[in-house]
């Protein structure tokens, strides 16, 4: 019988699994993988940093539906990647992380960088392995990789210690993947939805990330063209159906259009479809969609009646049951009935918005956009032109400022030769800064645009309207000169202070390669709308000329 060894036959089986791109940092416990990996066809990217290397898996994850992979040594190698899988399970993202542990024999005797990284991650992954025997990984990758895949979506961790990796094991055929299957559609329950969109004179779409992950946006977009029926989105839904498209209203919720606000407040059936009635979305919860009945879609069971109740329910993958219910409901075409809203009660003009759609249109049409998190990130949620989900990547349920570049990295990784802007903040680039290292060796098409305002332009928003304006670590004192820096990189960067009248940038723009634009941004700038913690959505706050 052949024989190989634990870490060729874990490269075997990524590779089985259709992984060919891994992302991390070598170190003591996991480099007999890294020696394994000196020969092997599986394409390595060196990190600077284990969260960056969480978040480049995540881009290739969130732009292709596919599982990414990052790769860590034990100890503090390992607790770094905490945070990208944290936020990879908050927003159902497939991830699978490898970590190194001490050899079997040293573990619970705190050696050197020993952890328990199984337990300390299993609060923030769908499911964390312990492997204890080479001969175990053609199961537990197999079944490691299918649950970070199927059903909703999310994070798994296989702890590995160093002398399984080095032990001998079979080097027999290897595992089929085992197929993601979908359940059948009740009939029972699209009859009581479509009971409900019969007797609704204001439908209105609610649309989550869930879209995205099931690949359904072609079958929501029918759905919701031969029915009129309009639509608002939450952050990771934007894209699932055109942001031009007369349906689409907007994003809702805490820093949503007005319009889409007030439709969720005026409509009276709400077809909530891959969303989980969010906080930032909802606002007030007993405030939110008053006068409205609950259809919910959702592969989770257990996301139904968990925040809001629903008078009928259809469980399954949102394509699967938005494809179903077309056919089966036979309801006809609405007219708008929004149209006044959307008159009525317009975005307010900001300046950002110019700049972000500038940017937009000086890239090809098949761009990507990722964002850190702030108000960058909102303004470019209320603004950049989107045609199709998988094309605006960023961090919802966990807000991590830092995902915006490794997440950049791994999405242009993902699509070679599609250039990827990055929509970040001179606050959130500092948190990954490391990361313009692996940009700069990689050359890839990523247009880093910062938004510098020299603080924290979303804490002195808050400060301003919620604490009397009582301004606490909000503004940098010492303010770095961050086009210097690119360029102590290696990378093209050019600093803006007057984007209208000086259009130099939109040159780097249409380079190949990397580069860093730093546009100067005033610390008062306020993104609006803004509903209050706690308070009900219809209660936006507006600039002081729209109020």
């Amino acid at each position: 019988m052949q024989t190989t060894t634990g870490a060729r036959r874990l490269i075997d089986l990524l590779i089985r699994h259709g992984i060919d791109t891994v992302a991390g940092i070598p170190g003591g416990n996991i480099l007999p993988f890294y020696d394994a990996l000196h020969d092997a066809p599986l394409r390595h990217i060196l990190a600077r940093h284990e969260q960056g290397a969480a978040f480049i898996a995540q881009g290739i994850a969130r732009s292709t539906g596919r599982i990414g992979t990052c790769l860590a040594t034990s100890g503090p190698g390992a607790t770094n990647l905490v945070t990208g899988l944290a936020d990879a399970w908050r927003d159902s993202i497939p991830v699978l992380a490898i970590t190194g542990q001490v050899p079997r024999s040293s573990i619970g005797t705190q050696a050197f960088q020993e952890i328990d990284i199984a337990s300390m991650a299993a609060s923030c992954t769908k499911a964390t392995w312990r492997v204890t025997s080479a001969s175990e990984l053609d199961a537990i990758v197999t079944e490691a990789i299918h649950t970070a895949l199927s059903g909703r979506p999310g994070p798994v961790l296989l702890d590995i210690p160093k002398d399984v990796f080095l032990e001998p094991c079979a080097a027999g055929p290897l595992p089929d993947p085992i197929a993601i299957a979908h359940s059948g559609i009740d009939p029972r329950e699209l009859e009581a939805a479509s009971r409900e969109l019969a007797r609704s004179l204001r439908p209105l779409l609610y649309i989550g990330g869930g879209i995205a992950n099931a690949d359904a946006s072609h079958a929501l977009r029918r759905f919701a063209r031969d029915r009129g029926i309009p639509a608002v989105a939450t952050l990771l839904g934007l894209g699932a159906i055109p942001t031009d498209d007369p349906l689409f209203i907007g994003m809702l919720g805490m820093h949503g259009h007005p319009a889409a606000n007030r439709a969720v407040e005026e409509c009276d059936l709400l077809i909530v479809a891959g969303a989980r009635f969010d906080d930032r979305a909802t606002g007030k919860m007993a405030a939110f969609a008053p006068h409205a009945r609950i259809v919910h879609l959702d592969i989770d069971p257990t996301e139904f009646d968990r925040r809001r109740g629903a008078h009928a329910t259809i469980g399954g993958d949102a394509r699967d049951i938005l494809e179903a219910w077309h056919d089966h409901d036979r309801s006809g075409h609405r007219a708008d009935w929004t149209a006044s809203l959307r008159a009525t009660h317009p975005m307010p003009p900001q300046a950002a918005h110019d700049l972000l759609r500038s940017i937009a249109w000086e890239m090809p049409s098949h761009r990507i956009a990722t964002t850190d998190v702030g108000q960058h990130q909102m303004w470019a949620a209320q603004s950049w032109p989107l045609q199709d989900t998988r094309r605006f990547l960023t961090s919802g349920g966990l807000g991590t400022m830092g995902f915006g570049l490794p997440a950049a990295i791994g999405a242009a990784l993902a699509h070679p030769g599609t250039p990827v802007a990055c929509i970040t903040g001179d606050g959130s680039i500092l948190m990954n800064i490391q990361e313009l290292a692996t940009l700069a060796e990689l050359d890839l098409p990523v247009k880093i645009c910062i938004f510098d305002n020299g603080g924290l332009g979303m804490v002195r928003q808050q400060q301003s309207l919620f604490f009397q304006d009582r301004r606490s670590a909000s503004r940098f004192s010492g303010t770095p000169d961050l086009a210097a820096i690119a360029a102590g990189f290696g990378i093209p960067s050019l600093r803006i202070s007057d984007w209208r009248h000086d259009e130099s940038w939109t040159s780097l723009l249409r380079t190949d390669g990397p580069c860093v634009l730093v546009f100067e941004f005033d610390l008062e700038e306020s993104v609006w709308p803004m509903v209050p913690p706690g308070a009900a959505n219809r209660e936006m706050l507006m600039p002081l000329a729209q109020t």
